[in-house]
């Protein structure tokens, strides 16, 4: 009897531990995904050229110029970023998916394009 009663202990502390980490990891998830407070800064040649709040609810398109007379167009939607077209001719940045957090740039080489996702100011990031 008093072996059963071991192995039950053992097997609600491992239950306890398993829930434990399930948690842990969903939290992880759910604060990683977080896009609120976010905004995106578009960079032109190495100058900051604007800056774009993706909490915002509207949507929103406009066109970057570079020096050398090329374009992107920007797309904001849903709190993410991306580049809907370009006339560069590799298109890579209008192939990268949509961002919403500071993990990777949308980056235009041949315009010398970079868009970069930043927490605001005392709130969650990715490099702290």
């Amino acid at each position: 009897m008093s072996r059963f009663i071991g192995d039950k202990r053992k097997v609600v502390c491992l239950i306890i531990i398993v829930c434990i980490v399930f948690l842990s990891l969903l939290g992880i998830l759910f604060v990683g995904r977080t896009t609120a407070g976010h905004t995106a800064c578009i960079y032109s040649n190495g100058r900051l050229i604007r800056t774009v709040e993706l909490d915002s609810e509207s949507e929103q398109t406009f066109t970057v110029y570079s020096d050398g007379g090329g374009y992107n167009v920007i797309k904001v939607s849903g709190g993410a970023i991306s580049v809907s077209d370009a006339d560069c001719p590799d298109k890579i940045c209008v192939k990268t998916a949509p961002v919403s957090d500071g993990i990777q740039p949308i980056v235009c080489m041949p315009h010398k394009l970079v868009i970069r996702v930043e927490a605001r100011r005392g709130e969650y990031s990715y490099d702290s």
